[in-house]
């Protein structure tokens, strides 16, 4: 399998705003969020499909999912509960999609792919969120 973006990312040949990170998972604002404080959370081991992955790879991406997830409701308070998106669809690389939301459109809402990240923002949430 080719490294995808999230396989460059791990590797640091492209720059991410990090929030946490251990031996199986990687977790880093998405800079073109759904919702502010929108994290991806993806496997080391490049699977295409979750339920293809190792027993102990599965279980570490939904242990950084809970661990992120609770650090976002911290960061968030006013949300009322934080969407989680398991994707595979435009990469080929097990990951999960989690953001603050309030309600079915703020999860449904399509990201602003055309405009620029601020990654200056971006930063500064990740600071706040980071573990």
């Amino acid at each position: 399998m080719a490294d995808s973006i999230f396989t460059r990312i791990i590797k640091g040949e492209i720059p991410s705003h990090k929030i946490y990170e251990d031996d199986k998972t990687y977790a880093f604002l998405d800079i073109h969020p759904v919702q502010p404080g929108h994290v991806l959370v993806v496997t080391k081991n490049p699977a295409e499909v979750a339920w293809d992955l190792p027993d102990d790879d599965y279980y570490a991406l939904w242990d950084t999912v809970r661990k992120v997830a609770k650090r976002l409701r911290k960061a968030f308070p006013e949300k009322y509960r934080i969407g989680v998106q398991v994707e595979g669809l435009e990469i080929p690389h097990v990951h999960v999609k989690i953001f603050p939301i309030d309600s079915g459109a703020e999860f449904r809402a399509e990201p602003d792919t055309q405009s620029q990240p601020n990654h200056e923002a971006l930063a500064a949430l990740a600071k706040k969120i980071a573990f």
